[in-house]
């Protein structure tokens, strides 16, 4: 049966990349979906609205989350398994007209891209032109298009003429990337106009890291905390303003002011998905979930975790991996 989940303000509901098994529909709240335009590269937020559904592109095609979902208001979705959503939409005409017409417009936009982009006419065969476009921009080394058109022609032909190759290259450009990504997030600068600590060598970053993790160790969470807000304001170490990011999300965990710490942690998980630490803060946001007795989103964030043995440390697993024996006993 249909299941209604509660997401409070800033909560992740669901990470580019994760499996794809469930669709959702906003009963109330509203929802962002984030993600980077095909032909720009540009960054896209769709707004999401009471009435409308999402995800179900990626759960009926079996592949990827192709956004970042985020709550921006208080909300409470419905979710509904592949099996749940195509009976239902086979009882509703209404919704298959609904995502006929999204995807409808949504192939009329790539297809559009193909003929400027290729310089073809409007009559460009609509499975040769997607496919196209994907080798374009692999050979222009737009490696997240291309990923996301070839994944898009296997969506709508997936017995196409060239559905083997697009296979290919789609791997081609997921491994591109993952050889060019940053090693180390890249923080911007606050546009407003702030004054910053002044970081003497006795005061330094290194220094006031160091001893406001020392505060911790002392139960001094308070204090901890606006150390590390201090070195997030300076903003002068990418690094250290991620780890701070970090332990001041800890910080406002062990204050008890959970729904605080999964808004401090999902927006630094969405600003710096590739880190190192970030099975970590998703085991504090897993935590604050089981805190606030929402028992599902816990679940969810153990699991994330536990199949990132690449990245997370043993210990992070082992201890994902116990909570989650705790909350499936």
């Amino acid at each position: 049966m249909p299941k209604p989940l509660q997401f409070s303000q800033g909560s992740l509901i669901y990470f580019q990349g994760d499996p794809a098994d469930k669709v959702f529909i906003l009963q109330s709240g509203k929802v962002n979906l984030a993600y980077k335009d095909i032909e720009t590269g540009d960054d896209v937020n769709d707004i999401v609205q009471p009435g409308e559904f999402f995800g179900v592109k990626s759960a009926l095609g079996r592949f990827p989350r192709e956004e970042n979902a985020v709550a921006l208001q208080n909300s409470t979705l419905m979710t509904f398994t592949v099996p749940e959503f195509e009976a239902l939409s086979m009882a509703n005409t209404r919704i298959i007209m609904k995502m006929l017409k999204v995807f409808s417009n949504q192939l009329r936009k790539v297809h559009k891209q193909v003929a400027s982009l290729m310089e073809k006419e409007d009559h460009t065969n609509p499975e040769a032109g997607l496919y196209n476009l994907g080798e374009y921009y692999l050979k222009a080394k737009k490696f997240s298009q291309a990923r996301y058109v070839f994944r898009a022609y296997l969506t709508y032909y997936p017995a196409g003429i060239n559905a083997s190759q697009a296979a290919s290259n789609m791997q081609q450009a997921e491994n591109l990337l993952s050889r060019s990504a940053p090693a180390a997030p890249i923080v911007e600068k606050s546009p407003v106009s702030t004054a910053k600590p002044d970081f003497t060598p006795e005061t330094g970053i290194a220094k006031v890291y160091r001893d406001a993790q020392m505060l911790i160790s002392q139960q001094k969470y308070q204090q901890a905390y606006l150390a590390f807000k201090k070195i997030i304001d300076a903003n002068e170490d990418a690094e250290y303003v991620t780890l701070s990011t970090f332990e001041s999300g800890r910080c406002l965990f062990f204050l008890n002011k959970f729904g605080d710490c999964i808004r401090a942690l999902t927006m630094m998980i969405t600003k710096y998905p590739k880190h190192q630490i970030l099975p970590d803060a998703l085991f504090y946001v897993g935590q604050s979930y089981e805190k606030t007795r929402n028992k599902e989103q816990a679940i969810t964030f153990y699991k994330q975790i536990l199949s990132m043995t690449g990245i997370a440390k043993e210990a992070t697993l082992e201890r994902a991996r116990k909570a989650l024996n705790e909350l499936e006993a």
